[in-house]
């Protein structure tokens, strides 16, 4: 039969997919596997529902071989077959898919498993091979038929001789060039990984002849090759199967040997969803961050499969930021697929099964940090500034759905404790969440705002973590309680009477707070308070800056600085009172000097930097003198 071309637009598509959609050569094994596996299941559909056709599941299977001197790879399937006009139909044509079309004509009946596409997907071999030949005969048919194209130029279809059912695909390998060796595709333990990498669980036996170097009989140093026949691939994974019948070695086993991380993970989650959309998913929340985690060379996602085909690697569409440690996979038949199974749609199911995973981590980080705190406190270690991350982002967007998994330290015991749980111990009166920022707690403890709070046995959150307080002005509002940062100049827990006393008490001696403020500068005013305990005097911050921001962001490597609007107050009831009184009466300057030695005390206390430490060595000499 003389050789027959390829329609005009068929020429330009194939051109185009070969030098630019795939970008991944090793996807054409995939690619006609998957086909493979489609004209078993074909074949198999039909013995079911067809008497005259005698085939036994267990006998299915897929080879892949090798011819290095001819290099030739051939992979082989015992299928449904084709005759000469379905392959016209199938091969002739790209973009035309017998397996799509099967699908379709059955699609009301069950059990159909189609991941295949004939057309695009086949038409990947050229990018790895000069010739290839599609050898098939149909089932039940005593004619055999070779598809026979070197690419662009067109193809042709004769008859030949082949002696049992199913379809022979014979790729000749291309030469090496300098930028590609082709020749690994002629390597049987190269095809190997990448069968297990992509195809590990097609649902049929796929075999190579494998060679292994093993000792000769009655040597000690002299090896030989001995090949073998084996089966590759795993046919069914672990997250197709029953949950109930898998051990809990089995899932760290799986997690280990498929994201190479040799602690166990801290917890599993495995689904097995039907309705509108099918999937199955089996997650992994890791125990500990990779090293690269927090770095932006990390790239999260989780394996995506069609039917036991691995279409990506990490497809980032099906889990948030926030949620980018979760490792796992997602195999799901009801995906959209362009003409390459490298890029998946933005279709509806992609993002239904998307929020059903999310909704599944929630509960259960929730679940764990109800019934085992010991890890979820592990847990919060590593991976605790990305939720905090996932509630700040986007203007809060996403608060409601975290902020119930966030942890902080207690004041009261110096353990960790959710909003929830705060919520859940206070005073009826009370109406604030009230919380601190500092490096750490040990230094947050000694804080003069924290004295009176403790004293008054009021819960305080503990925040250590450079996101904290940006993450609590986020949330606001919790369970109708505000949050409230203790180390603000709004903050009084004195009454009425009190209120009004101090009122009294800055107004009457406001013409030596008017000179503290002069001498001191850097502040926005001086003022009592009795908001301290023993503590001679605190810095608080007055107006949306806090302090704990400025150090924050000051601290980033860019040019960008900010400075809190700064308020000493003085403890009304500290002796230090005294001396400031008397100071004012008899030396101004000496009262002057006085305050910057308290402001420059205030600021050591919040872990401000000192701008002259010179200035302030030379004054607290002259007091001693």
């Amino acid at each position: 039969m003389a050789k027959k071309q390829f329609k005009a637009e068929s020429k330009k598509l194939m051109d185009l997919m070969i030098n630019s959609i795939y970008t991944n050569k090793e996807i054409f094994l995939r690619e006609l596997i998957s086909n493979a596996s489609d004209a078993i299941d074909k074949l198999h559909y039909k013995s079911l529902t067809d008497d005259k056709i005698k085939v036994k599941k267990s006998d299915f299977c897929i080879s892949v071989s090798i011819d290095e001197q001819a290099r030739t790879l051939t992979i082989s399937d015992n299928g449904i077959g084709m005759t000469a006009e379905e392959l016209e139909n199938n091969l002739g044509t790209i973009a035309k898919s017998g397996s799509s079309l099967f699908k379709e004509e059955n699609k009301h009946k069950k059990d159909i498993d189609i991941i295949g596409q004939f057309g695009v997907g086949f038409y990947s071999s050229f990018m790895v091979a000069d010739k290839i030949e599609v050898i098939s005969k149909a089932y039940g048919s005593d004619e055999a038929n070779k598809w026979e194209s070197t690419g662009i130029d067109g193809y042709s279809v004769t008859k030949c001789e082949k002696e049992n059912y199913g379809t022979d695909i014979i790729l000749t390998i291309k030469e090496d060039t300098e930028d590609v060796d082709y020749s690994e595709f002629l390597h049987d333990h190269s095809l190997e990984q990448l069968i297990k990498k992509y195809s590990n669980y097609i649902t049929y036996p796929i075999k190579m002849t494998l060679s292994h170097r093993e000792l000769k009989k009655g040597s000690k140093d002299e090896y030989e090759d001995v090949f073998e026949e084996e089966t590759v691939n795993d046919m069914v994974p672990l997250w197709k199967r029953n949950k109930s019948k898998i051990k809990e070695g089995e899932y760290n086993t799986f997690y280990s040997d498929k994201f190479f991380d040799y602690e166990e993970p801290i917890s599993v989650i495995h689904t097995s969803a039907e309705g509108l959309v099918s999937y199955n998913s089996l997650l992994f929340i890791p125990s500990h961050a990779p090293y690269d985690y927090y770095t932006k060379n990390y790239e999260k996602g989780l394996q995506l499969y069609s039917n036991g085909v691995l279409i990506m690697e990490k497809c980032k569409e099906l889990i948030p930021d926030y949620f980018s440690f979760v490792k796992g996979v997602v195999d799901s038949p009801d995906l959209s697929l362009n003409i390459s199974r490298e890029i998946l749609q933005q279709d509806k199911s992609l993002k239904t099964i998307a929020k059903s995973l999310e909704g599944k981590i929630i509960k259960e980080l929730e679940t764990l940090m109800d019934e085992n705190r010991e890890k979820y406190e592990k847990f919060f270690e590593a991976f605790g500034s990305q939720l905090k991350f996932g509630v700040y982002d986007n203007f809060g967007v996403n608060k409601e759905k975290l902020q119930d998994l966030l942890i902080f330290t207690s004041s009261k015991d110096k353990k960790k404790i959710s909003l929830a749980e705060y919520v859940d111990k206070m005073d009826e009166k009370q109406d604030s969440i009230y919380y601190v920022c500092g490096e750490t707690v040990d230094k947050i403890d000694l804080l003069p705002q924290v004295e009176t709070f403790k004293d008054k046995d009021l819960n305080i959150l503990y925040c250590t973590d450079y996101m904290d307080e940006f993450v609590l002005q986020t949330v606001g509002t919790y369970k109708d309680k505000k949050m409230v940062n203790i180390a603000k100049e709004n903050i009084d827990l004195s009454d009425d009477d009190e209120k009004e006393k101090l009122k009294k008490k800055n107004e009457d001696m406001k013409d030596m707070l008017d000179i503290m403020k002069e001498a001191i500068g850097d502040i926005s005013e001086v003022r009592f308070t009795n908001r301290l305990k023993t503590h001679p005097v605190c810095l608080v911050s007055s107006g949306d800056i806090t302090i704990e921001m400025e150090k924050v962001i000051n601290a980033m490597p860019t040019d960008e600085h900010i400075n809190a609007t700064k308020v000493l107050e003085i403890n009304e009831n500290h002796k230090i009172v005294d001396k400031l009184s008397e100071l004012y009466k008899k030396d101004k300057e000496a009262l002057k000097n006085y305050s910057k030695i308290l402001y420059a005390q205030a600021r050591l206390i919040e872990g401000l930097p000192i701008d002259n430490p010179t200035e302030l060595s030379n004054l607290i000499c002259d007091e001693l003198a």
